[in-house]
């Protein structure tokens, strides 16, 4: 087969909505048997191996570059969100306060977590876009932005699922997701879309161009794609499930555990009692309500302009936990913690072409460039609250009575002389600006030389490609400078009167000539921008990836057996990854926040991978039995020799099985891993003053735990060897709610290999009775151990008591003070976690002309579709010793809900130059969590949610103008969540391309 015979060939597959099936035997394959032009052998993702047909052994799935135009789809990440094994990631704060990140988006099928699915590029590995840990979504993992893939170059996107690291290497776990790239595009081609929502906010703009031309007779081409697109961020306010301020704390009318009334309560409009942006002012004690300054008996606070006290609603109290919150009032809303949408800004420029050297030599190369920006608005954040403890730099301030910036007025009512009093307050001036910055640039240049000969009967093809690939990433956000601001908070009058700092000079940092400007700390709009010149600085990081691959592949026919030729695939790979994460002056020297410096760091490794493949057919043709008609064998091997996490082996099994005509068996059994990334290994060592998470040895959670005996007896021990802890039946670890722990997170250079075996079987059935259906369903079985978790110091002290005999090494990653609470503590990357995952996937495709029930008049051509996903059980293990089921649940760690059944119903229609597509999306009910009951939860079940999409585009000329409805009902996210369904509501969009 020569070169030119596979130039430009498409895939033979079956379009399904949209979609386009892999493992089907597609309707052009079936006509080569009755005398149609033979199909082309290509290379379908999932292996390396040239294939006469698209039939795998594991399911794959592909999407075409209409499924983006009809849908609206600006980038690719929104086209694979709809895939339903796939947990849809998102640029979106989850309602507990954390910011709304950087805005980047990365595949997860079947919600293992994006680290373990793999990226390719037109079958090549793609640099890590991630930021390191720490910093926004998809930290610590090694993935790849969507946002980075040139969307007006792309042919199709293979998503094959479960498995591949045989034939791939690291990361695919759970699956692949290979962008393929068109090849051969000519001509000069615009495009335009404009899209808003039903409530006049969230507009999204996209613009691109892709111009392409053939020369040197056919045996050139050169292509070049340049495209922006832009969305804007969404506040908590602006949708009305975000704004409903939800909560949940202790329920005062709870009276026991079997009463069928829930522990927890739902607090609506929430508000922080302890502070708002005016400042409340606080008696010595515990930060409650109570302890709120009262003037006969009226709890106070300053007023907007800081020059009196007026009173302070407190709103509608229901307990006094910490943190205090209340419903109503005059306290903090809760919404202003973080934005809901990031905004994001894309560029990409992509040049990519090819040259045939001879009818058997091709010349390729890729050079693309992308740039990244996301505005997260409420990325920072300014308090002194008394919730805050003091030596983190955040605690509430001392007020003295002579601050020159207290009015006659104040003084008057809080007198010259008594108890200390403290303000909590809210910045809403302070800092610069709260937003966080984030931009990615990515430059990735490739070069491949490809080619195939023959000798004898047989054909052999052959490539050598390299590649190099950088992501330069910077953050940015603004933070208080620590020392800087007690100085300007600490304000006198000098000997002329004038309000200046309490220190004649700022001697806190060397070669700093910059004078303290005092701070006015009450009311609202009265810091100066001297004083916030002076108190606050920027922080943030860089950091760079790096990626070098080399990568050779041999394969074709070895020889030929009575069922057909025996084929082969032989690869080597040769990869060097890099990373450096530089945090700026600021977090270096430990200027903001608890004052501990946070050190640049970084580091490198290589791995060089060998890898085989073998195709075995041992029936076919006319070597078949019946109920036998074909009949092949697959295998993969991969030896990996990585320079940090050592070597592995790991390996892939399968076969199909044809039993008669149109239907047919497959099944694959495969060993996966996923080495350790830089992030994971090397991020910057960084200590805060946090919380330390739940403590396994409370008094409320010692019956808990996997084995609550085993926790109870180290518990118990614990307490017997430190008596001054005192009693442990009404323990409390104070560390669990306030800032009081040192926490250090950071990389951990002693990382291994997680492991993972996969089972896949199904079968593919094609009726010859029915033309035009395709019905495919297969089993997903994926066991995963030395997981790669996140610890946290909650995961090190569960890991620590409910484990017998207790790991020394796990112990000693925390320590305690006098009274039993944390001190120290660490955060990290550790090897502990399991996964079992059970589920199926189906897809029921029906592609028919309409006409043939209407005595074949031309009525146009329907395409319906039926995909879905149903987990069975999805249990994991972050610390090993635990167990938690998170199938049907609405909040898996880390990872979003997992449904137990999602579905996606398409419905396409096209006649001549109209083309009508309809789709509804599906989430099944679930719980909370697995254990979810009305005793532990108001709302422990979740409803369904569906969602309807409608949308049509018309060909005139050179021109497509489309339009469509995103959304169409308005459905919300299922009550009370905010992800488990469509947040951003209604939306329209209409769009046009020219082509020329």
């Amino acid at each position: 087969m020569s070169g030119n015979s596979i130039r430009g060939r498409m895939l033979a597959s079956t379009v399904l909505g949209g979609l386009m099936l892999i493992g089907a035997e597609p309707a052009m394959a079936q006509a080569s048997e009755t005398g149609a032009s033979e199909v082309g052998e290509i290379v379908v993702t999932g292996s390396r191996i040239r294939r006469a047909e698209t039939t795998t052994d594991a399911p794959v799935t592909v999407l075409d570059a209409q499924t983006l135009t009809d849908r609206g789809f600006i980038q690719a990440g929104q086209a694979i969100n709809e895939l339903t094994a796939n947990m849809p990631q998102f640029s979106m704060a989850a309602g507990s306060g954390s910011a709304a990140g950087n805005g980047q988006q990365f595949p997860n099928l079947f919600g293992l977590g994006a680290g373990r699915t793999l990226t390719l590029v037109n079958g090549r590995r793609f640099v890590t876009t991630s930021a390191g840990a720490g910093a926004g979504a998809g930290a610590g993992e090694r993935v790849v932005d969507t946002n980075t893939i040139p969307t007006g170059l792309i042919q199709r996107v293979d998503i094959s699922q479960a498995g591949g690291a045989a034939v791939y290497g690291s990361d695919a776990i759970a699956g692949v997701v290979n962008y393929i790239l068109k090849q051969d595009f000519e001509g000069l081609e615009f495009d335009a879309q404009y899209g808003i929502s039903s409530r006049d906010d969230y507009p999204q703009y996209s613009m691109r161009a892709t111009a392409g031309r053939n020369f040197l007779d056919d045996r050139a081409n050169v292509a070049m794609n340049v495209e922006w697109s832009k969305t804007r961020p969404l506040y908590d306010y602006d949708r009305p499930r975000s704004n409903l301020g939800r909560v949940t704390i202790s329920n005062p009318r709870n009276t026991g555990p079997a009463d069928g009334i829930p522990g927890v309560t739902e607090n609506l409009n929430t508000r922080f009692v302890s502070f708002n942006a005016n400042g409340v002012l606080f008696n010595p004690g515990p930060p409650f309500a109570s302890s709120i300054y009262r003037v006969n008996g009226v709890p106070q606070q300053f007023n907007a302009a800081g020059t009196g006290l007026v009173p302070y609603d407190i709103g509608n109290l229901l307990n006094n936990a910490v943190p205090p919150f209340t419903s109503g009032g005059d306290g903090n809303p809760y919404q202003e913690l973080a934005a809901l949408y990031a905004g994001v800004e894309r560029w990409s420029g992509t040049v990519i072409g090819h040259y045939d050297i001879t009818d058997r030599v091709k010349l390729s190369g890729e050079l693309l460039f992308a740039r990244v920006e996301t505005r997260d608005p409420y990325g920072n954040q300014a308090s002194n609250t008394v919730l805050n403890n003091a030596a983190s730099g955040a605690g509430a301030i001392s007020i003295s009575r002579t601050n020159p910036y207290l009015s006659p007025a104040v003084l008057a009512v809080i007198g010259p002389a008594g108890a200390p009093l403290s303000l909590s307050k809210w910045w809403s001036d302070l800092l610069p600006t709260r937003e966080q910055n984030y931009q990615t640039d990515t430059v990735r240049a490739l070069v491949s030389l490809d080619g195939d000969f023959d000798l004898g009967d047989r054909n052999f093809y052959w490539s050598l490609s390299f590649s190099h690939a950088e992501a330069d990433g910077r953050i940015r956000g603004y933070g208080v400078y620590t020392a800087r601001f007690n100085n300007a908070i600490n304000a006198v009058r000098n000997a002329q009167g004038q309000i200046v700092c309490g220190i004649n000079a700022d001697a806190t940092t060397a070669n700093d000539d910059l004078a303290c400007a005092p701070i006015n700390p009450f009311g609202v709009g009265n810091v100066s921008p001297e004083a916030r010149l002076y108190a606050t600085t920027q922080i943030g990081q860089d950091y760079l990836n790096t990626q070098d691959d080399f990568l050779a592949t041999f394969g074709g026919d070895l020889f030929t057996l009575p069922a057909g030729k025996m084929k082969f695939s032989l690869a080597y790979e040769h990869r060097e990854e890099k990373a450096k994460f530089v945090p700026l002056q600021s977090m270096q020297r430990g200027l903001v926040g608890s004052q501990v410096p946070t050190l640049a760091s970084g580091g490198a490794y290589n791995t060089d991978e060998l890898s085989g493949e073998l195709l075995v057919p041992v029936l076919g043709g006319d070597f078949s039995l019946p109920f036998a008609r074909t009949v092949e064998l697959n295998g993969a091997y991969r030896y990996v020799d990585n320079s940090i996490a050592g070597k592995e082996d790991v390996w892939g099994v399968g076969g199909r099985w044809e039993v008669v005509r149109g239907f047919a068996l497959r099944a694959s059994r495969s060993r996966n891993f996923r080495a350790p990334n830089l992030d994971q290994l090397f991020a910057p060592q960084r200590t805060v003053l946090a919380n330390s998470g739940n403590d396994p040895c409370d008094a409320d959670r010692i019956a808990g735990g996997p084995n609550p005996a085993v926790r109870l007896a180290n518990c118990q021990a614990l307490f017997a060897a430190n008596p001054g802890y005192g009693p442990l039946a009404t323990f409390q670890n104070q560390s669990e709610n306030f800032s009081r722990a040192l926490v250090t997170s950071g990389g951990n250079p002693d990382l291994r290999n997680e492991i993972s075996k996969t089972w896949t079987y199904g079968f593919v059935f094609q009726p010859s009775f029915i033309p035009g259906l395709t019905i495919v369903a297969d089993r997903v079985e994926v066991d995963l151990k030395d997981g790669l978790s996140a610890f946290t110091p909650q995961s090190f002290m569960a890991t620590c008591y409910d484990s017998a005999p207790q790991p020394a090494d796990i112990c000693a990653t925390f320590t305690r003070d006098a009274d039993g609470n944390t001190a120290t503590a660490r955060s990290t990357t550790f090897n502990a976690g399991r996964i079992t995952f059970r589920g199926e996937v189906y897809n029921i495709n029906y592609t028919f002309p309409i006409g043939r029930y209407f005595d074949d008049r031309d009525l146009g051509e329907l395409e319906l579709n039926l995909e879905a996903t149903r987990i069975e059980k999805y249990e994991i293990s972050v610390t090993g010793v635990d167990r938690t089921r998170v199938d049907n649940t609405s909040s898996t760690p880390d990872f979003g809900p997992s449904p137990d059944l999602s579905m996606r119903l398409d419905a396409r229609y096209r006649k001549g130059p109209f083309r009508f597509s309809y789709s509804m999306n599906y989430l099944s009910p679930v719980k909370q969590t697995y254990t979810s009951t009305i005793e532990d939860t108001p709302t422990p079940t979740i409803k369904e949610n569906i969602r309807h999409n409608v949308s049509a585009s018309y060909d005139y000329l050179n021109y497509t103008f489309r339009a469509g409805v995103t959304n169409l009902t308005d459905e919300e996210p299922s009550f009370p969540t905010r992800n488990y369904g469509d947040i951003l509501g209604r939306r329209y969009f209409v769009g046009l391309r020219a082509s020329f």
